[in-house]
């Protein structure tokens, strides 16, 4: 088993241990010598990596999505921890448990997936039903439907998150129906089922998660609208206005035009999927922010771009154990021309924002979350 997780490395210690490459970047000191800027992750969260010597050895060794072995000394830099790569390896595929490297829903997907199946039996619109059971006796929308995904970072951004998702929006779709009595609660339910199923086709999520060629050139939305279409053909008796009706849930559920919804939401049940779904997603990100901060001191997590925000870590601040944030590390000797070598800035409001980050702009970061949701 691997050993230490990203969630159990000490600061100042030397470590040994694995990791799955998220993101490689090759990049210039001040002095003109390359540097190597990598996101190493596994299960329980990513850590900020950086290889300042021996960068000839290592640049061609590994790439995006390898695993890799690596030995290192953890700090910390303005108040999170950063790995200083000194050796690193790729590592054999026979030498890998996937399970230590794919952070997965802690929900079982045979459970989750006859839950999932329990509430489209549930439905009494007899076409409804119908649309929903081809979807999901599709042996390979099953499979992936389990497997997938909710977003690429997000939200539910792990294996099993789609369904998770999908699940805890029915949950609040039952809430929404009995108190709203002009709601059709047979309609919301497929709204819900169906909103995100393109993302099944839109990720990858074999080796890390990123977006197919369907997910860029397409996108969730229209794939769904896609796969609704095709599962209809075989069933002819459906009612024209009844498949505008869940097809318009599935183009409106961004619920914003500048957030890549083609149309806004037109009736009830359009309109309570469009803000449950986004309920669920910030209630998950929210939970996600508090429970994997890295940040060492005070009651506040570090900036979430996806909520924009830093949220309030309640159990430390009623505790009293916040204080005042520690005094900003020294930066690299080699990188910024300082007298001290340490670690380059991982990130955090004190950090200069990459021109990619979500840092770059609130109405960029707005639209990529709500395309992901």
């Amino acid at each position: 088993m691997k050993s230490p997780y990203v969630n159990e490395l000490e600061p100042n210690h030397l470590v040994t241990t694995s990791f799955l490459v998220h993101s490689k970047e090759v990049r210039q000191k001040k002095t003109g010598e390359l540097y190597l800027s990598l996101q190493l992750g596994d299960r329980t969260g990513e850590l900020d990596a950086k290889m300042w010597d021996n960068v000839a050895e290592a640049m061609d060794a590994f790439e995006r999505d390898d695993f890799v072995k690596v030995k290192g000394l953890v700090q910390i830099f303005h108040n999170r921890p950063q790995l200083t790569v000194h050796k690193v390896r790729r590592m054999d595929e026979s030498e890998i448990d996937f399970a230590d490297y794919f952070p997965a829903s802690r929900r079982d997907p045979a459970e989750m997936w006859e839950e999932l199946r329990a509430n489209v039996a549930a439905c009494s619109n007899p076409h409804l039903k119908a649309l929903l059971e081809a979807m999901l006796d599709d042996e390979d929308i099953a499979g992936r439907f389990r497997r997938a995904p909710a977003a690429k970072q997000i939200h539910h951004a792990y294996l099993g998150g789609l369904i998770e998702h999908v699940l805890s929006v029915c949950a609040l779709a039952r809430m929404a129906a009995s108190h709203y009595p002009n709601l059709d609660g047979d309609l919301l339910l497929a709204g819900v089922v169906l909103h995100d199923i393109g993302k099944i086709h839109e990720l990858n999520y074999e080796r890390g998660f990123s977006y197919s060629s369907d997910g860029q050139l397409l996108g969730h939305i229209s794939i769904a609208v896609r796969m609704v279409a095709e599962k209809l053909r075989a069933i002819p008796d459906f009612p024209p206005q009844l498949r505008s009706l869940v097809e318009h849930m599935i183009l409106s559920h961004h619920g914003h035009l500048e957030f890549g919804s083609p149309k806004l939401p037109l009736f009830p049940e359009a309109l309570a999927l469009h803000y449950l779904d986004d309920l669920d997603s910030k209630m998950e990100c929210m939970r996600a922010l508090i429970e994997n901060d890295r940040q060492l001191e005070g009651c506040f997590t570090a900036y979430s771009g996806p909520l924009e925000r830093s949220a309030l870590k309640k159990d430390r601040y009623l505790a009293g154990e916040g204080g005042p944030p520690g005094a900003p590390a020294v930066e690299r000797a080699e990188e910024r021309g300082a007298s001290a070598a340490q670690p380059e800035a991982a990130g955090g409001p004190q950090a200069a924002p990459d021109p990619d980050s979500p840092f770059a702009g609130k109405l960029k970061q707005a639209l990529r979350t709500k395309q992901e949701n």
